[in-house]
């Protein structure tokens, strides 16, 4: 296969710059060795931040939220629930922080209004009684799947190639270039050869594994974040605790369900990532101090994923290294066409792909500007049904009898199912159930897939998608996906529940007998 820029990585930054450089009608392939937003693009709080968080320790982090941010919403308002936010102070918080606050965002061009405290309670009636002072600002919730998805189909759409479930394995340098990069499926076993004019790490957490491939050092910090999924949303806005950036003090809704989260654990593991039970305890009883609420609802999901940040020099405290992101042009070390982009956030990826974008056409020769500013992200069938809400809407409109419901928690009918299935192939992508959990709600409702796994590989079955063992071998990926995530909050209804989950699937289907190749 040939290209002349090969893309490794299918995060939110990966597939922004395969939309940003097929716009420039220029010819990409994207490989990813799993599937879309496996690492830290999927593994966050869906936070599109206003930049308020970094006015007091990172200025630069936070005028690029707000530029970011306007933008995004601007050009892909699909994506986004433009919910506001609050940053909110509690007895004993820090009374400097509190009153430098709003000069701070001042001096960044970051928005922020103080709002009385009554009205404050009548905004957001959880809000804990010993709240001292709160500031409005522009947060919103972003959809991190449906960015994803968008950018992708929209690449696709001007003629990027994505192989999903493709590792790069290994670069064939010659005279100071990467003539071609080995692949291989990690489905089929099948290995291959791409050539590319240039080649662009964006492989996130995982750009310094790729970068040694081809005897490129780069000092990456691994820090580990794990986030609770509410089984209903508690607040309309994102909710922020008015203080020095820490643990636990972000509360995100998104959809039906609010996040509140995360922490920041230096890890050097980027395979076993994982919420433990100390985690879970710590984020409920910070996030409680500024919503009390959180101490009594209940939790259907939990989830980890890794920041990749990079330092230039040591430090202790993950969270005082920058969150801006890196370009690291490889000429320098030898190698010609190979660029590196990584650390940044989520609200940024649109810049990073300008910009790695940009460094590319100027290396090879091209001079056609980036249209990602201005330039909507048409809304398509690939993203919409990670939609919260969308599918129950659609099927009580358009629903006969024969459209039966496969998962009961979201209310997405057979004929939603059809719709992702049709979009994964016409993408080439890999048909599974998991696939399908990426681009739809199946499996993130209160029974985490306990019953509508089976349904769809059922149906998967009916439909001549899947032969022989293969629904089981489906199923037992599925299910161990979302065990991770509900095993560190196993009291209560959970407990209960996951009873009933092993009762079907080890002592019905036999899960726990089977290998999994």
């Amino acid at each position: 296969m040939k290209a002349q820029v090969l893309i490794i990585g299918g995060g939110a930054t990966g597939t922004g710059i395969s939309r940003d450089l097929a716009l420039r009608g220029i010819n990409c392939i994207l490989v990813e060795k799993k599937d879309i937003n496996a690492g830290a693009s999927g593994g966050n709080h869906g936070l599109l931040h206003s930049g308020a968080r970094y006015v007091g320790a990172d200025p630069e982090a936070a005028e690029e939220c707000k530029h970011e941010g306007d933008i995004i919403k601007k050009v892909a308002p699909h994506c986004i629930e433009n919910t506001g936010g609050l940053f909110v102070a509690v007895a004993g918080d820090d009374e400097k922080y509190i009153a430098d606050f709003p000069q701070n965002c001042s001096k960044c061009g970051v928005p922020a209004k103080y709002v009385d405290l009554k009205d404050a309670f009548e905004l957001e009636p959880e809000l804990a009684k010993n709240t001292i002072a709160v500031y409005m600002v522009e947060d919103a919730s972003v959809d991190p799947f449906k960015l994803s998805l968008e950018n992708l189909s929209h690449a696709h759409s001007n003629g990027t190639i994505y192989l999903p479930y493709t590792k790069a394995e290994g670069f064939n340098i010659e005279n100071g270039r990467i003539k071609s990069v080995v692949v291989q499926n990690m489905i089929t076993g099948e290995q291959k050869k791409i050539e590319a004019d240039y080649v662009v790490n964006a492989a996130g957490v995982w750009a310094g594994e790729l970068a040694k491939l081809a005897g490129m050092k780069i000092n990456m910090i691994y820090s580990k974040g794990s986030l609770l999924v509410t089984q209903r949303r508690i607040t309309k806005r994102v909710i922020n605790r008015l203080r020095r950036a820490s643990d636990a003090d972000i509360l995100v809704p998104g959809g039906t369900v609010s996040i509140i989260g995360t922490t920041s654990i230096r890890t050097e593991s980027l395979e076993s990532i994982y919420p433990t039970v100390e985690e879970v305890d710590f984020i409920i009883s910070e996030g409680a101090q500024m919503l009390p609420l959180l101490d009594k609802i209940r939790y259907i999901r939990a989830y980890s994923g890794v920041r990749p940040l990079v330092s230039l020099h040591d430090s202790a405290d993950d969270r005082g290294v920058t969150r801006g992101f890196a370009l690291i042009d490889h000429e320098k070390e030898g190698i010609k066409n190979f660029t590196t982009i990584t650390g940044g956030k989520l609200t940024t990826f649109r810049l990073m792909a300008e910009k790695t974008s940009d460094h590319v056409c100027e290396k090879l020769g091209i001079s056609k500007p980036c249209m990602t500013k201005t330039v909507p992200m048409p809304n398509t069938s690939s993203g919409r049904w990670t939609e919260p809400g969308l599918a129950p809407k659609t099927w009580v409109r358009d629903s006969s009898k024969a459209d039966i419901l496969l998962c009961e928690c979201e209310m997405i009918p057979k004929s939603a199912i059809d719709s992702i299935i049709s979009s994964i192939i016409g993408q080439s992508g890999d048909l599974s159930l998991n696939s399908i959990g990426v681009r739809s709600r199946v499996g993130k409702g209160p029974c985490q897939g306990t019953f509508c796994s089976a349904r769809i590989v059922s149906y998967m079955y009916d439909k001549g998608n899947l032969i022989d063992k293969q629904g089981i071998l489906e199923l037992q990926k599925f299910i161990n996906e979302r065990w991770k995530g509900q095993r560190p909050l196993l009291w209560d209804i959970p407990m209960v529940q996951s009873e009933l989950q092993e009762a079907i699937h080890c002592g019905l289907f036999g899960l726990e007998m089977e290998q999994n190749k």
